[in-house]
């Protein structure tokens, strides 16, 4: 058995390990051993998003919590921003969220958040990953009268949405705006509707009727097409589609035009500035983030640190140098000054603050930065290796390097959570772009698929 936690917790196929029942036991068992050890807090927050596994596996880990004598207070569906709001605000030891995001019904994954909200740390997983895997959980005896329950949490979206409402500036109110919500028949599928609606707003909510296959299917975060012709149909004044798990934004303009992580970056970083809430002038990415982020903020005068892919080093940089923003391009925001993870119901309400502060429409806020032309190409692959030791891969990189100079960039790596090669090429125009990533990604292919 190897390696389990990933850049985002533990993901994989449904059913197969390690996302299948007997190790979703062993999780629990063994971050329910951990967090006995450090705390004497007794429960554990566990949700879970739309997807047709989640009962399987939720209930599995909760099986497990509670054979070592803490209780497991059960959430059902809720986004993962909402996981860690209830588990910093129960007085849980630790929470867990069953998702894989924006990923296909037929992906699962088991996300671990300290007592705090925030995801664990690196050097913690590993610790807990040694207990999983070395069966170490089995050393804490849990007597026939120290077995745990399950707690059903009947309010646990009011709370989420009672903290969203928190975050808002009193008398804010969305009255007079009509939005398009695609929740991506995924966790925010009653949340989002129910809030937007209650700020004011005329919302036409789409994808809300989860079955446990349709969740991110064509729609979502990654697929904004049908939001896109129904902005433009119904003349709305934005669309906004959350991931499966809501811990993501992508929104839609009143033109139907796409506006990425990046820019959603640039529009709240310039309004937070001008509002004085931008610590230390400061905003953090990551290598994914658009040439023209950069630009963008030079441009207002704001500092920009980038970090390896993954929301956690974003998190991780913010806490170090006291930025109060960061996010990636895929829509993963985190607006520290409210909470300690990404939360894309929270991104979109901070979005149209800056729409009111600005008095400007979405289109012209998003005309602050220039989006370089970016081509991504996922390569499935059959095992990982250092890229530079394999010359055909190498070869191809430097060549396309070389053909961009000083006019983009090219960026490979492997998913942190999936078995692809992601192949990233930045350049001055789309044909160019394209060719250059495909070139990059036969070899690939070639070579490792």
């Amino acid at each position: 058995m190897g390696k389990l936690f990933g850049t985002d917790g533990i993901r994989g196929k449904a059913n197969q390990y390690p996302i299948n029942v007997e190790t979703a036991v062993k999780i629990g068992q063994s971050v329910a051993r951990y967090f006995r050890s450090k705390t004497d807090k007794t429960s554990v927050i566990i949700g879970k998003d739309s997807r047709l596994s989640g009962d399987m596996l939720a209930h599995a880990v909760m099986a497990g919590i509670c054979s070592m004598g803490m209780d497991a207070i059960y959430t059902g569906t809720l986004p993962t921003p909402g996981i860690a709001v209830l588990t910093r605000d129960s007085g849980a030891a630790a929470g867990i969220m069953v998702s894989a995001s924006h990923n296909p019904y037929f992906d699962n994954g088991i996300k671990v958040f300290d007592e705090t909200g925030f995801k664990l740390p690196q050097v913690v997983e590993n610790e807990i990953e040694t207990l999983i895997l070395n069966d170490e959980y089995r050393l804490v005896r849990t007597s026939d009268r120290d077995i745990g329950r399950v707690v059903i949490c009947h309010d646990a979206e009011e709370q989420y949405i009672s903290f969203l409402r928190r975050t808002l500036a009193p008398g804010f109110s969305l009255k007079g705006l009509k939005i398009i919500l695609d929740c991506a028949n995924g966790a925010t599928f009653k949340a989002g509707p129910d809030l937007f609606r209650e700020l004011g707003a005329v919302v036409s909510p789409l994808f809300i009727e989860p079955d446990g296959l349709n969740i991110n299917d064509h729609c979502g975060s990654q697929h904004p097409e049908t939001m896109i012709q129904a902005v433009l149909a119904q003349k709305a004044d934005l669309g906004l589609a959350f991931d499966g798990d809501g811990d993501r934004l992508i929104a839609v303009d009143e033109k139907g035009h796409r506006i990425s992580g990046d820019q959603i970056l640039a529009i709240c970083g310039n309004t937070m500035k001008k509002q004085g809430k931008l610590e230390n002038g400061l905003i953090v990415s990551t290598v994914m983030s658009n040439l023209g982020l950069r630009m963008a903020l030079n441009q207002m005068g704001i500092n920009l640190i980038m970090t390896d892919v993954g929301d956690r080093n974003v998190l991780q940089q913010m806490r170090k140098r006291n930025s109060m923003l960061g996010g990636e391009d895929s829509g993963h925001m985190i607006f520290l000054h409210h909470h300690v993870t990404g939360d894309g119901i929270l991104t979109a309400l901070k979005l149209i603050e800056a729409m009111q502060f600005e008095h400007k429409p979405l289109s012209e806020l998003a005309a602050i930065m220039k989006v370089f032309p970016q081509v991504l190409v996922n390569v499935p692959v059959k095992n990982q290796m250092d890229l530079n030791e394999d010359g055909d891969i190498r070869k191809a990189i430097l060549r396309a390097e070389e053909k961009l100079g000083n006019r983009g960039r090219v960026l490979v790596r492997f998913s942190g959570t999936r078995p692809l090669c992601r192949i990233m090429v930045e350049g001055p125009t789309e044909i160019e772009t394209h060719s250059l990533a495909h070139e990059i990604a036969e070899v690939v292919a070639a070579k490792l698929g």
